[in-house]
This record gives structure tokens, C-alpha cells and sequence, in this order.
């Protein structure tokens, strides 16, 4: 029996494709421990693994969260040093007497790094996102907002970077926490076939397609069904979904909306009959059924859609958003949506091309060749050994 720690940050993209990883490696007989937060504790621990909660040390949230989330990288480092610095002692302590054999950490979980680091525990990197390196930089292209918040914060990450050298923390530079080399051991959640510039990358990353549960089989329907979100972070746009119920109202269609919150299904009012509104669905159920699929293109999302065959409407919101959809749209999987006012004619077009399934298909065929959870289990064990 082996002896592993996850350790990740409190959302659900990040989470989730940890979820049958840990299951697997708790029905093989080994001991997962996984540091993480409240909302997640529950299906945590129906995976098996002992969860323990950092709710607490986290620092508190800024004001204009909404408007930072994904978009304010100084202020994601901040937060990072500052919960490693809280954590430091309970955790260094824990981790030793708990004999740790392998941390697996998410790729922004920057703490987990840092305590393999400071320790000297085997590291395996979990991302679930593209993989990251000075290549794959490149795609993000962030909005000069974006860009302004990362130059005028420099020296606040300068400063925390020198204070975790004082605690003992091997970090030279921002560049050694972000980026992994490719000598770090690191699962990526995506195929090759579906990565960017997938031949930059060494044999030490481990494409093992989406980590996925058991997903319903596919219906017969009467018409399509059409699916809308724009994912578990961004919620402020009730005015997209009014958008979308007046664009998909007169359409021979059935329509699913995920809105986040239930100030917007309020805000939504009485809609048609072939509209639901919901805070939250099933996704998997409901892409298992899905015909068309609009989408923020959050990694996860355009995972499972991809997996479930479901061609996309892509509506990015921010830059990390940005270079799924790019690649998507390179490969044919679905059409960008220029704007609001376009989202009848995109969900028609893409409804109506064979072309846009048919390349889903050939990629969702990828990603069930790559693994899944139980090659990323093999991977994190082989690091062990």
C-alpha cells in the first residue's frame, strides 16, 4: 500500500478529473489524503480518499473577485505564498508523520509544489488545463487589462517569492513556480492529438485524456437538444441568457441553460416550454443527450463535450478559455460565436454541418484511447517506485 497526498485549489474544473484517479487508487488498496475545501469534501470522500479541509487558511477573498478570476495572475501568486505560508507548519508536520511516498498537486495549487519542494517528496504535477510551457505561453494571449495587472503587480510577487525563500522554499524565480520543465513528472487531462504543440513536450508528461465517471447512454429524442453555460465561475451575465432564450425561443429545439445562480433563473422570468433554467445540472447527463453544446470552453467542459461526441458553440471568457476554443476551431470541433447577437445562426450552423460532429468524434476517440483515470494512477505509482 502506498501513501499519497493531492493537494489542489478550491474549484471545480481543477477538481473534478482528480475525482476517479483517487478512486482508482483507493480501490487498489492504496491511501489518498487530499487537502482541499468544504464544497468538495463530499464527493472526495465517496471516492475513498481522507479529505482535510483548508478552508481556513485561506486569505480572504478581494472584493472584485469575479472580476480577477482568471485574469489577475499577481494576485493568484499572492494568494498562493500567503496560503503556503499558513499551512506551512500544520502541514509540514502532517505530512511527515502521515509518511507521504508521492504529492500530486495541481498546476496552480502552487503550496503542494512548494511542500514537495521543501521536503524533498517525489512531485507529480496534475493539470487540467493544456500543458504549460514557454511554447504553449504563447496561445494565451491575454487582454491588455490582463497584461497591464501583471506588470504593475511584479514587485508584490517579487516580494512574496523573497519570502518564501526565507522560509526555506527553493523558488528562484516566477517562471520556477508557474512553468514545469520537462523533467517534472506531470498528468495532463487531454490527448496528445488534442494538445498544442504536443511535440514540445517530453515522455514525462502523461496525456491520459479526461478522467471521467461512468456517463449515461445516449437517447432517442423527438428534436435536438441544446445546451448553454458558462461554467461554475462565471455567472454575472443574465443578460446572456436572456440572449439565449430569445435566440433559441422560436427554434424546433429543446434547451438547457446552467446559469449559476438563482438570481438568474429569477431574472429569466416565464420561459417557453422547451426552455429549462437551472442553478446547476448534471453536466455529463446532460451532454450524454446533448446535440449542441454553447460553451465558455473551460477545459472540463470542452473535455466532456468532446468525450459525449457534442459539437460546440465557443464563447470564451477569458484567456486561458481563449486557447481552448483556438484549438477546438483549428480542429474543426466547433464555431466561435462573434457576439450575442449571433447565437441563433451559430447553434443552426453547427446543428446543421455534419462536419462539426464528425471531427468531435475523431477526437473524442483520442481521448478513450489515452487511459483516463486508471493510466494516471499508473503514473502517479510509477514515481513512487
Amino acid at each position: 500500500m502506498s501513501r499519497i497526498v493531492f493537494f489542489c485549489i478550491p474549484a471545480w474544473g481543477h477538481t473534478n478529473p482528480t475525482v476517479e484517479v483517487v478512486r482508482t487508487l483507493v480501490r487498489q488498496g492504496h491511501q489518498v489524503r487530499y487537502y482541499s475545501f468544504a464544497p468538495f469534501r463530499e464527493k472526495l470522500e465517496d471516492a475513498g480518499a481522507e479529505v482535510v479541509l483548508c478552508d481556513g487558511f485561506l486569505p480572504p477573498p478581494p472584493k472584485d473577485l469575479d472580476k480577477k478570476v482568471g485574469k489577475d495572475f499577481s494576485a493568484l501568486v499572492e494568494m498562493a505564498a500567503d496560503t503556503t505560508l499558513a499551512l506551512e507548519d500544520k502541514v509540514s508536520r502532517e505530512l511527515t508523520e502521515f509518511r507521504t511516498e508521492v504529492i500530486v498537486s495541481d498546476s496552480v495549487c502552487f503550496w503542494g509544489k512548494l511542500f514537495a519542494w521543501k521536503l524533498g517528496i517525489p512531485y507529480v504535477c496534475s493539470t487540467t488545463t493544456f500543458a504549460f510551457n514557454q511554447h504553449t505561453a504563447r496561445l494565451m494571449k491575454p487582454k491588455l487589462g490582463e497584461m497591464l495587472r501583471t506588470i504593475l503587480g511584479g514587485a508584490r510577487v517579487e516580494r512574496k517569492l523573497a519570502l518564501l525563500r526565507e522560509h526555506g522554499y527553493p523558488v528562484g524565480t516566477l517562471t520556477d513556480l508557474i512553468q514545469n520543465d520537462n523533467d517534472t513528472d506531470t498528468i495532463v487531462y487531454t490527448s496528445r492529438e488534442f494538445q498544442p504543440m504536443a511535440e514540445t513536450f517530453s515522455e514525462r508528461y502523461t496525456f491520459v485524456g479526461p478522467s471521467l465517471p461512468e456517463i449515461p447512454a445516449r437517447e432517442e429524442k423527438e428534436r435536438p437538444l441544446v445546451y448553454v453555460s458558462l461554467g461554475t465561475v462565471v455567472w454575472g451575465k443574465p443578460a446572456f441568457y436572456r440572449r439565449c432564450v430569445e435566440a433559441l425561443g422560436g427554434m424546433d429545439v429543446d434547451v438547457v441553460l446552467s446559469v449559476g445562480t438563482e438570481e438568474n433563473v429569477t431574472a429569466l422570468g416565464l420561459l417557453p416550454a422547451h426552455v429549462q433554467a437551472a442553478v446547476r445540472v448534471d453536466q455529463l447527463a446532460v451532454l450524454a443527450q446533448a446535440d449542441v453544446f454553447l460553451t465558455h470552453c473551460g477545459m472540463n467542459s470542452a473535455s466532456e463535450s468532446i468525450w459525449c461526441g457534442v459539437p460546440t458553440v465557443l464563447y470564451p471568457q477569458q484567456s486561458e478559455e481563449g486557447a481552448v476554443a483556438d484549438r477546438m476551431e483549428e480542429l474543426g470541433l466547433g464555431l466561435r460565436l462573434k457576439d450575442e447577437s449571433h447565437i441563433r445562426e451559430a447553434i443552426t450552423t453547427v446543428l446543421t454541418e455534419p462536419s462539426y460532429r464528425e471531427r468531435t468524434c475523431a477526437v473524442s476517440e483520442t481521448f478513450r484511447t489515452a487511459g483516463g483515470a486508471q493510466r494516471a494512477a499508473e503514473k502517479i505509482l510509477d514515481c513512487i517506485r
